[in-house]
């Protein structure tokens, strides 16, 4: 069947409409709402799972996609509560994660965050999986990992050179040391470890996706976390200063991808017949100084917060792409495009004030 060519409003992209069908958890998130609305200007027919669909109702006309979108409430701790959604789908992109970064203080605080923070996401992701399985028109699922799986340093604590796929972080160690954000990164941790084990055991055939931190637009009513983490330099938000520390501090650096070209990776690895395992999404990473210097220079503030480096004794480890690069994936946007889209976003949406010339 041939495609019908149309041109979209925005850019030279070119609309072609297919029947095919793919299904996006968490698509009121950040990366969730971007992927879908990627998908309808790309003419697929968009399944969007939510918990709450008032949650989409300012997305619905930013969205578009008339009769090829529609919207599934379904709820990851349910078992079976995604079969409806995942019904005639030829993908699914599994976006939706807890955000949680801290919990309330407990005396037993490891037994706490496994019964309330990890169990449920991976019992989460598995319900998801048992119901692709269940769908035999499923032949891909492609998986939002992130780079706090990650880490620079090696078993000695020293600093690697490259960073690539292979570098996970020890889930012993992150247990054990408890630095910044460290129940999202186990949360995450061993979520992909349980989805990738149970896609082995049951032949489904699952790709992941390892986020850097995503900036630039976004169509979420609220600033999406990884925007005020990459901001906390100019807002002073400690808790997401700290955040962004803990990250330097176990990557060396700041990874940055812009969101359009997060959700053409989510897009490329779910249509590309090679892909497989895990991929790194990053287009550039920066010292903390430089990216301070990038945002003092887009947005100009009295009170920028100037972040303490590690000291490397070396050029800071190369958070590297090269695996999806050697796919044939290109980025579209650098580090300065990611800080002026990012900045530009929040100061429309009153986020940040506005600088005075």
């Amino acid at each position: 069947m041939e495609d019908t060519k149309s041109k979209l409003q925005e850019g030279s992209a070119v609309e072609s409409l297919t029947t095919t069908t793919y299904c996006v958890t968490g698509a009121t998130g950040y990366i969730g709402s971007w992927l879908v609305k990627s998908l309808l200007q790309r003419g697929y027919r968009v399944h969007a799972t939510v918990r709450n669909q008032a949650k989409t109702l300012h997305l619905l006309p930013l969205w578009g996609g008339g009769d090829r979108l529609r919207v599934f409430r379904a709820d990851l701790h349910k078992e079976g509560s995604f079969n409806e959604a995942v019904q005639g789908c030829s993908g699914v992109f599994h976006v939706a994660a807890s955000m949680e970064f801290e919990v309330p203080a407990k005396e037993d605080i490891d037994s706490y965050v496994r019964a309330n923070v990890i169990e449920p996401a991976i019992n989460g992701t598995l319900n998801l999986l048992k119901s692709c399985l269940k769908t035999p028109s499923v032949r891909r699922v492609v998986f939002t990992s992130s780079i706090s799986t990650m880490t620079a340093k090696d078993s000695a604590g020293k600093w690697r050179s490259v960073v690539d796929e292979s570098c996970q972080n020890p889930i012993d160690r992150v247990w054990k040391t408890k630095t910044g954000a460290w129940v999202y990164v186990l949360s995450k941790l061993l979520t992909e470890e349980a989805a990738f084990q149970f896609a082995n055991e049951n032949s489904i055939d699952l790709v992941s996706v390892i986020t850097t931190t995503v900036a630039g637009p976004f169509l979420t009513s609220t600033v999406p976390t990884s925007v005020q983490v990459l901001l906390s330099p100019i807002t002073g938000d400690s808790k997401f200063s700290r955040i962004l520390s803990a990250v330097n501090s176990r990557m060396g650096s700041i990874a940055l991808v812009h969101i359009e070209d997060i959700c053409s990776a989510h897009i490329f690895l779910m249509e590309h017949d090679g892909a497989e395992g895990r991929y790194i999404c990053s287009a550039h990473s920066s010292v903390i100084s430089q990216l301070v210097d990038h945002l003092a220079k887009e947005h100009p503030f009295s009170n920028m917060q100037r972040l303490v480096e590690e000291e490397h004794g070396s050029v800071p480890s190369e958070i590297s792409s090269k695996k999806l690069r050697d796919l044939g994936f290109n980025f579209k946007f650098g580090l300065e495009d990611i800080i002026h889209h990012t900045v530009s976003s929040c100061v429309d949406c009153g986020f940040l004030c506005p600088t005075v010339n």
